[in-house]
């Protein structure tokens, strides 16, 4: 699995889901001009341009492993503090931030309390602590069609359903084991629209994340396969995709 690809490949993949998710995810932190924001495991910066709109570039701070996205960010939002870190050893002292939060990120954590830890550490206190992650495991996720269809060709193949937080629940749980009281659970659904079944399909072939690189370790063959059982499980184009993901709020 690879995240460290280019950001337009990226922007391609999950940005057509996770921008419209960041408005609503942004939300959620009730925020205001003159509160410190801090985005972690930012990618190419859906949720931190959100962040950005609402306190101002110079009160956003944002976090990813990735060097490429890091250096998309730092053009993209040139006054955001954006640094290469991981989730769990965030660069930045006790109580820093009004709201930290990480967008489709906890499932990818190397350890997701620690993560979760890590992200209590650095708020303030009584600051909001907020994660989401897609519906992978309830089969509401943006990448349901594409992972049946890998199925319907190789029935053992790996999914993403077992990752953290993917299933209901399960995030908050996390959230608890990382000390974090009075946790709200909520889910969010955003739509997205394609024109045709390519427009819906090529972004797999990119490489990006478990679905793209499965694709990519696939022979011409198998992709075909795996791309026609897709086009079987999509309605007819244009059509529309509901994705829906969980979320938790906690304060520090």
């Amino acid at each position: 699995m690879s995240f460290d690809v280019a950001s337009a490949s990226y922007q391609r993949f999950m940005g057509r889901f996770s921008e419209p998710l960041a408005d609503a995810f942004a939300r959620l932190a009730d925020l205001e001009r003159g509160r410190r924001a801090l985005d972690v495991g930012c990618g190419p910066g859906a949720l931190t341009a959100r962040l950005a709109t609402i306190v101002g570039e110079d009160a956003v701070a944002a976090v990813d492993p990735s060097e490429s996205f890091v250096r998309a960010l730092r053009a993209r939002l040139p006054r955001v503090d954006v640094q290469r870190a991981a989730a769990e050893d965030l660069p930045f002292t006790d109580d820093s931030f009004d709201a930290v939060l990480a967008q489709l990120v906890v499932h990818f954590m190397a350890d997701p309390v620690a993560g979760l830890r890590e992200m209590r550490r650095v708020a303030a206190p009584g600051g909001l602590v907020a994660a989401c992650v897609w519906d992978h495991e309830g089969g509401t996720g943006p990448l349901e069609a594409f992972w049946r269809a890998v199925h319907d060709v190789d029935p053992r193949a790996p999914d993403e359903s077992g990752l953290a937080g993917t299933r209901e629940g399960h995030l908050a749980e996390l959230f608890v084991q990382a000390g974090l009281p009075a946790v709200e659970s909520s889910a969010l659904t955003v739509t997205v629209a394609f024109a045709t079944f390519d427009d819906w399909w090529e972004p797999f072939t990119l490489g990006v994340g478990p679905a793209g690189s499965y694709v990519a370790g696939l022979g011409s063959g198998a992709v075909a396969a795996v791309r026609e059982s897709c086009r079987t499980r999509l309605p007819a184009a244009p059509f529309s995709l509901d994705a829906t993901a969980w979320c938790a709020v906690a304060r520090a």
